[in-house]
């Protein structure tokens, strides 16, 4: 892509992130999926990773992803509306990793996002949430080694990059990528963004909107 194409991108998806985005539903289980209308891209990351800020600051709104001081506590999926008339769909998926989760509360969390992972034609792409202060850890590693046996292409968004120095960003961009390199599913290129300071977050929706309309 040129930085012509480029540029022309960041403003498309600017645009339509100014416009009309809506909650459809949240899926406690496969049967309350959604219809596969349109295309969509999944959120996933582990609790506290600044998911739901993200979203909010992704689409311009303050509280269209609730944020929440108890981790662990989001066990659905919910569904985003893009557009009038719609255009894709941003899916929240519930964070993982929450240590003091019961075991049956974790149990269902696998077998809901993995069956969801495996069996939605329209997913065109997972992006998941890293926090920048503490790089890929082994339960980001399980949800990495599920997309890739799912066949889901993803892609590492770092958050919070404003609470770290640029040599250590720099650091944890550079093992971040090592550590992707060889995974069959992973995107090359990781986005840094910071929901506070607004960094990142124009690429990002960039990102998004290139992942439902391509192919």
């Amino acid at each position: 892509m040129t930085e012509d194409d480029n540029i022309a991108l960041i403003e498309e998806a600017r645009k339509i992130f100014a416009g009309p985005i809506t909650f459809l539903k949240s899926a406690p289980d496969l049967k309350f999926l959604p219809d596969m209308a349109v295309n969509e891209v999944a959120f996933a990351g582990r609790s506290n990773v600044g998911k739901s800020s993200l979203l909010n600051a992704l689409t311009n709104r303050n509280n269209l992803a609730r944020t929440s001081n108890t981790p662990g506590r989001t066990q659905e999926l919910n569904f985003f509306d893009v557009g009038d008339p719609l255009q894709f769909r941003l899916v929240d998926m519930p964070g993982y990793g929450y240590a003091k989760a019961p075991k049956d509360i974790v149990k269902k969390w696998r077998f809901l996002v993995n069956d969801y992972l495996r069996g939605r034609a329209a997913l065109k792409r997972a992006l998941v949430l890293i926090d920048s202060r503490h790089g890929i850890k082994d339960v980001d590693t399980d949800m990495l080694d599920m997309l890739d046996g799912a066949a889901v292409s993803y892609r590492i968004v770092l958050t919070k990059t404003d609470k770290i120095k640029a040599t250590e960003l720099a650091a944890v961009m550079q093992q971040t990528a090592d550590s992707i390199r060889k995974r069959p599913a992973a995107h090359p290129d990781i986005i840094a963004t910071s929901s506070e300071k607004g960094m990142g977050i124009p690429e990002l929706r960039a990102a998004v909107l290139e992942s439902v309309t391509q192919g």
